[in-house]
């Protein structure tokens, strides 16, 4: 099933079930596919493909732990959870992320495949890990592995 199908089926049960907190969550992230599609559209792309959704989902991810982190700092808790809350119905849709381990071995794996040598070479290492991994990798996190790798 296609990240969209499972969008609106997430959706309707979302809204027999009277979630409203969920409903209106998966509601931001059709309307942000929405805008995405459109602005795919000069392109000659009428839908964003799924990889790119993921990616979408990532940036609300990321934008939502920034705000968590701003809510908090200025004492306002209820606002923090909010966020949280519509962190956790965004991520329910991303494919389960690497363990530390996983993320060890697949730098190992990168490095290698590239015959990298030197923290010169860490953006070819990078590209080899995001073509392969990009899914389920964080690369926030796979950056300073790399680096620790190649010795930086």
């Amino acid at each position: 099933m296609s990240l969209r199908a499972r969008f609106t089926e997430e959706m309707k049960a979302s809204m027999r079930a009277g979630d409203s907190a969920r409903t209106s969550t998966i509601r931001m992230i059709l309307a942000k596919l929405k805008d995405a599609d459109i602005a795919a559209r000069p392109s000659g792309v009428e839908a964003i493909p799924d990889e790119a959704v993921t990616s979408l989902l990532r940036g609300m991810v990321k934008s939502r732990r920034e705000s968590v982190e701003m809510y908090r700092q200025g004492s306002r808790e209820e606002l923090a959870a909010k966020e949280e809350a519509e962190i956790a119905v965004i991520e329910s849709f991303l494919p389960q992320q690497m363990d530390d381990a996983a993320m060890q071995a697949a730098v190992k794996e990168a490095v290698a495949e590239t015959g990298a040598t030197s923290i010169k070479e860490m953006g070819k290492v990078m590209a080899a890990l995001k073509a392969k991994h990009a899914a389920v990798l964080d690369m926030a996190k796979a950056g300073p592995m790399v680096k620790t790798a190649l010795g930086g």
